[in-house]
């Protein structure tokens, strides 16, 4: 029988009914009574670490996460983290680059329905998490509604349904149907995975929408290390104010600022090439692309990055450099 290592952290699938709205009240070991057959097929071992609501998960929660994990990684054959879902894809991103290589399975689920409701699918998930890291998965994984996803793929695309992530720009790597695990991709691993316990918290996101003033580009660069841009279609920058876009990124990048250009579209990524708005920033500016890369794991990537590394070449190399299949790069590209 494997030993499986349960991190708690609340969500959801451990709320109940407050005055104000749901929040976290069940422990892990509480959870877990409530699906009896999970103990059947493996030995568990509870850890709560926190009990929020992942709207507050942080860059030094995901640490302590890693860290727990690194802390008992010979002890235990596969690792779970209940987490609730508004903040998992953010969370499984992250711990696919503070966590690299490992050929132990590290799965993150919750619900949308916490457990004590009548129709909840908080226990079908939790009991197919526990199959998968029982299973010979590895590497960071997120487990919801029967399927298993790349950490670094998984997004939250439905907000109420039981259907509530996809795998973005990569298929999904298993079904779990009846108990069983039916794997069609099984992830690289390495003999022992690299743990890294820091990152940079200060990147940030603009989301652009159309009118969006310079001051607000200039602000978040100014305050931040990092700045990823989400634009339109397969990106660019917009020149309705002449030159002044531009130039600030130029500006901020000869002071060490770091700036990814992304697309707000869910699929098929970025490719700044095709139009002139886009061009520029990679032919004149040389700002980094996200391709198909998720912003989940576009921010969790530059966070690690930055708590390795200011060196802008070195920033470059580790950014292109595919961790858990989160990045293709175009042949022309790499």
């Amino acid at each position: 029988m494997k030993r499986i290592l349960a991190i708690g952290t609340g969500g959801t699938i451990a709320s109940q009914l407050a005055p104000d709205g749901l929040q976290p009240e069940l422990n892990t070991d509480q959870l877990l009574s409530q699906v009896p057959a999970i103990r059947e097929f493996c030995d568990v071992v509870c850890n709560q670490l926190c009990s929020i609501d992942s709207t507050n998960m942080s860059p030094s929660r995901w640490v302590q996460m890693a860290r727990a994990i690194r802390d008992d990684y010979d002890n235990y054959d596969g690792f779970v983290i209940i987490h609730g879902t508004d903040t998992m894809a953010y969370t499984a991103a992250a711990l696919s680059y503070l966590i690299q290589g490992s050929p132990k399975p590290i799965v993150l689920t919750g619900a949308q329905k916490p457990i004590g409701s009548d129709s909840t699918d908080s226990k079908m998930n939790l009991e197919d998490a526990f199959r998968c890291a029982c299973s010979n998965l590895c590497g960071v994984l997120l487990v919801f509604n029967g399927k298993v996803m790349l950490g670094t793929r998984a997004r939250k695309t439905h907000t109420k349904s039981f259907r509530a992530f996809s795998s973005i720009n990569y298929p999904e790597l298993a079904y779990i149907r009846d108990g069983r695990v039916l794997p069609f991709i099984v992830p690289e691993s390495r003999e022992r995975p690299t743990f890294y316990d820091r990152v940079d918290d200060k990147v940030a996101l603009l989301k652009m929408i159309p009118g969006t003033d310079s001051a607000l580009l200039a602000w978040m660069l100014e305050h931040n290390d990092a700045l990823i841009i989400e634009s339109f279609g397969v990106g660019g920058m917009p020149s309705y104010r002449g030159t002044e876009f531009h130039d600030l990124m130029a500006a901020a990048m000869k002071q060490g600022k770091t700036i990814v250009m992304t697309t707000q579209v869910e699929n098929e990524g970025s490719d700044l090439a095709v139009y002139s708005v886009g061009n520029s920033l990679k032919t004149r500016l040389g700002v980094l692309e996200a391709y198909d890369m998720t912003t989940e794991a576009v921010v969790g990537k530059l966070m690690w990055i930055l708590g390795q590394t200011r060196d802008p070449d070195e920033i470059r190399r580790l950014f292109y450099r595919p961790v858990a299949a989160d990045i293709l790069i175009p042949t022309s590209e790499a």
